[in-house]
Formats: structure tokens, C-alpha cells, sequence
């Protein structure tokens, strides 16, 4: 062995493990590569202006494209991202919580982190209450059929 290389450097076949890694990432971006300019190649051109117009499942398009959605939407999606990615950061820690004190590590080491996670969430999401950002913004029609009841 040189002075250079320890003998725990590389694996079982004197073959640094890096190489393989660089292996699989260029295999990785050639085979998608590869796959796009074959399809580039023999795929037919047929250039049609109706290729461009806008698909309606089938329907005639009518009217604009830039039409203008409630920004609730937009608000709703994000509020659910957030708490989806909550639970998917809480499970995991679930799991391990009962290990971690079955193999003796104190309460407070443990169940501190989450605490605070789940405060700053719920602080967040009473920002987000408290600013109207779950609140539904609702409709002159729906507005006047509440008139219409009273």
C-alpha cells in the first residue's frame, strides 16, 4: 500500500465509492437526456395553429385566458401546504418519541423541540386567522340571499 492510501479508503474492490455515485448521476441525466433527443428526432412536425389554441376537454374556448381567480384560493392552498407539511414533520418524531424515552433520555430533551414547532405553527396560523386569511371572502349573491332570510 502507498503512503497515500489507507486501507479502509475504498471498498471491497480497491474501487473508491465515489466513482460509483458519479456513475449513477451521470446515468441519471443521459438516460433522460438521451430519451428527449430520440424523441426530438422521430417524432413527426406537423406545425398546426390549432396545436396552439388553448384545450377545453374538447369544448370550444370561449372567452380570455387571463381571467381573474379569488385569492382565497391561492391563500387556502398554502395554509394546507403548511399544515401538510407539519404532520408530515410530526410523524416521524411520534415514532421515535417513545424509543427515545424507552432508552432513557430525559422529557424536556425530547418533547421541547415539538413544542415549540407547534407553537410557532399555531401562532402562525392565529396571524393568519386574526388577519382574514382563512376567513372566506363571500359573494354579493350569497350576501343578498342572507338579506333575503332575514
Amino acid at each position: 500500500m502507498g503512503a497515500l492510501q489507507s486501507p479502509g479508503c475504498y471498498g471491497e474492490y480497491g474501487m473508491n465509492p465515489w466513482i460509483a455515485i458519479g456513475a449513477l448521476a451521470l446515468v441519471g441525466v443521459l438516460i433522460p437526456v438521451g430519451m428527449m433527443s430520440v424523441s426530438a428526432l422521430l417524432r413527426p412536425s406537423v406545425p398546426e395553429d390549432s396545436k396552439r389554441a388553448t384545450y377545453e376537454s374538447g369544448e370550444v374556448p370561449t372567452g380570455g385566458t387571463r381571467i381573474r381567480f379569488n385569492i382565497q384560493y391561492y391563500m387556502v392552498a398554502l395554509l394546507f401546504t403548511i399544515f401538510d407539511i407539519e404532520t408530515v414533520l410530526i410523524f416521524p418524531w411520534t415514532v421515535i418519541y417513545g424509543s427515545a424515552l424507552e432508552g432513557g433520555v430525559a422529557l424536556g430533551p425530547v418533547l421541547v423541540p415539538m413544542l415549540v414547532f407547534i407553537t410557532v405553527l399555531v401562532a402562525g396560523l392565529a396571524w393568519a386567522w386574526h388577519n382574514g386569511a382563512v376567513k372566506w371572502a363571500k359573494s354579493a349573491r350569497s350576501e343578498s340571499q342572507v338579506q333575503a332570510k332575514r
